[in-house]
């Protein structure tokens, strides 16, 4: 029987960032696959990023994870989105090239001295005493001092295409059936979702009839420790569905299995399958496809279906630039079980079984990003358990990582989770510029960052640092020196008055692009962000208020029936968190306030 300290279940986003950051934390892990061919694979599309994905992937490299590192090395167009509007939401979106993107990774997995990689297929959990002390397997079995669940889309998995049902998991691999009949045996509760993927296409595509898209230049970079993008990016392509597009949709709805009974399970709101789109727009005359390259084949954005195939490829045909186009590899749906993440502390460990965190799309979330910041966060987690100490636990004022963990574990879900902006109330301060100066401090502490990271890390701090006092002291009086005592930030919103033109003018240090737009952005919003922190600092207060887990809600007065209901669900650790949770109110709050005051008077301890 293999021993280690950490097992990961599961090599796909949220896995491989689970293991690197055990490993890297000194802990002995073992990571499983069903299939060495799945690990690190972008099963989807072949992009990272966009709004909030973006800076989740930011806040993965800042916090000494790999994604980013991954995804430039693999990189074949590089884009910033959002540039029309506010700097909060503006963020990097980078088409990848697969085989890079994965070699990457491989070699990342490879580098690390204490972790090991088995190909095999988990069958049951090791329990001793209520607490999961490892695996059983089809080649044996593995004791761990922790284990990470990160099964990705591939619990008891099925593809549907048309009338045809069949198991499996993403792009055809095999799916892990007896795992879940452990898990619930070991008391969790799971649901099911669906999600599904578009058609890939080869041969002969009319590019006149379509607009291209090129990326940024000069690119920008997803990890800090990389100073430029790709030298050369391949362009991708925007063209639009037609009335006959959709009429062959609605002539054959009858034959989706979203329509037809054969799929009951929820997909993402946020990435509707085309026979959806025809259905709830029934006025829209188009819709956006974007041709993205993806190796030797092209990707369709936008055409997500589990059409039969035929029907399909008649679709596509009716697309301008794609009537010649091959259909290589039909589109189709695939359901999977997840785990209600309400049975989750906010640390990722689930409530009715110590010793298990669980990561990524097994949590109900869906998407490479928000995968890869869960399964960092338990990996980190698991790790820091086997060594005795406290976990971390972002806050919802440090980052969008700690936004989305937040969201799950305390609000559940009842559709694939996605991360957006407009989920972070104090998103002006989680710029795409600043995830490192906000979170990496927590890894040089945890030992995820390595000496080169530091380095950078410190100099950049300094940098901004001695940069923004000197803009502060010597600007407002240069600019305009008969308006004394007038706040930097108003000299910052005229369009003339820039970092860059300051800096051509010797009343500021040169900075690159990158640094020179946060020191301006920071001064241009410091009262706004001012006041946002005090806002955090408010709520912060009640995050350091914690509720005994084995509380009663019974016995607290005041609570309304569906608070009682939710919190006992929940089960929340601070009082932060229960304000959060749904169906509990500000009076519901002050009602817990009271009765945990009560207790700590009567001298009744309130442990975490």
């Amino acid at each position: 029987m293999r021993e280690c300290d950490v097992l990961v279940i599961g090599l796909g986003h949220a896995g491989c960032e689970a293991a690197l950051a055990a490993a890297r934390m000194g802990r002995h892990t073992v990571g499983l696959t069903l299939s060495s061919e799945a690990i690190a694979q972008l099963s989807c599309n072949p992009s990272l990023g966009g709004p909030a994905k973006g800076h989740l992937v930011r806040e993965v490299d800042a916090l000494g994870g790999e994604m980013g590192l991954a995804a430039d090395a693999a990189a074949i167009q590089v884009r910033t989105l959002n540039t029309g509007k506010g700097h909060a939401v503006r963020a990097l979106r980078a088409q990848l090239d697969r085989r890079g993107y994965r070699s990457h990774m491989l070699r990342a997995l490879d580098a690390e001295p204490l972790l090991e990689v088995l190909e095999t297929e988990v069958t049951g959990l090791r329990l001793t005493g209520g607490r999961v002390t490892g695996v059983r397997t089809t080649t044996g079995g593995v004791c761990a001092r922790a284990v990470v669940l990160a099964t990705g889309t591939y619990l008891h998995a099925s593809l549907v295409r048309g009338g045809e049902r069949w198991t499996g998991g993403p792009q055809g691999q095999r799916a892990a059936c007896d795992l879940s009949e452990a898990l619930r045996a070991a008391g969790l509760t799971l649901g099911r979702f669906k999600t599904g993927t578009p058609p890939r296409l080869a041969g002969e595509l009319d590019y006149s009839r379509m607009r291209r898209q090129d990326g940024d230049d000069p690119p920008g970079t997803f990890s800090f420790l990389n100073d430029r993008g790709p030298d050369v990016q391949q362009p991708c392509w925007l063209t639009h569905t037609t009335e006959e597009s959709l009429r062959l949709v609605r002539e054959n709805l009858h034959r989706s299995p979203l329509y037809s009974g054969m799929i009951k399970s929820v997909g993402p709101r946020y990435c509707p399958s085309f026979e959806d789109k025809v259905v709830h727009y029934p006025d829209r005359l188009r819709h956006p496809i974007f041709v993205e390259p993806d190796g030797e084949v092209f990707y369709v954005q936008g055409l997500s279906t589990s059409l039969p195939a035929a029907v399909q490829e008649a679709v596509v045909r009716t697309i301008p630039g794609l009537e010649r186009a091959e259909l290589v590899a039909p589109g189709y749906a695939i359901e999977y079980d997840y785990s209600d993440p309400t049975q989750l502390w906010p640390w990722l460990e689930a409530k009715a079984l110590p010793g298990l965190w669980a990561a990524g799309q097994v949590n109900g979330s869906s998407g490479y990003e928000e995968a890869a910041g869960q399964g960092l966060l338990a990996g980190i987690n698991a790790a820091l358990s086997v060594r005795g100490d406290a976990p971390l636990v972002l806050g919802r004022d440090e980052g969008y990582l700690g936004v989305m963990v937040d969201d799950l574990v305390t609000r559940g879900v009842h559709e694939p989770y996605r991360l957006l902006t407009s989920r972070a109330e104090y998103r002006l301060a989680f710029r795409h510029g600043n995830a490192d100066q906000r979170l990496t401090p927590h890894a040089v502490r945890l030992g995820l960052a390595r000496a080169d990271r530091v380095r950078r890390w410190e100099a950049r701090r300094t940098c901004l640092e001695e940069a923004l006092a000197t803009l502060e002291r010597t600007v407002p009086a240069a600019v305009d020196p008969d308006a004394a005592g007038t706040p930097l930030r108003v000299y910052l919103r005229r369009p003339e008055v820039t970092y860059q033109s300051l800096a051509a003018a010797n009343l500021v240090p040169p900075l690159g692009p990158a640094e020179a737009a946060e020191v301006e952005l920071a001064a241009k919003y410091a009262g706004y962000l001012s006041r946002q922190q005090a806002q955090a600092d408010r709520q912060r207060r009640l995050e350091h208020l914690p509720v005994p887990v084995e509380l009663d809600y019974g016995g607290v007065r005041g609570l309304s029936n569906e608070a009682r209901v939710n919190l006992r669900r929940v089960r929340p650790v601070t009082v932060g968190q229960a304000g959060r949770v749904a169906g509990v109110t500000p009076a519901d709050v002050a009602g817990l306030m009271v009765h945990l005051e009560a207790r700590r008077r009567q001298g009744v301890q309130t442990e975490r």
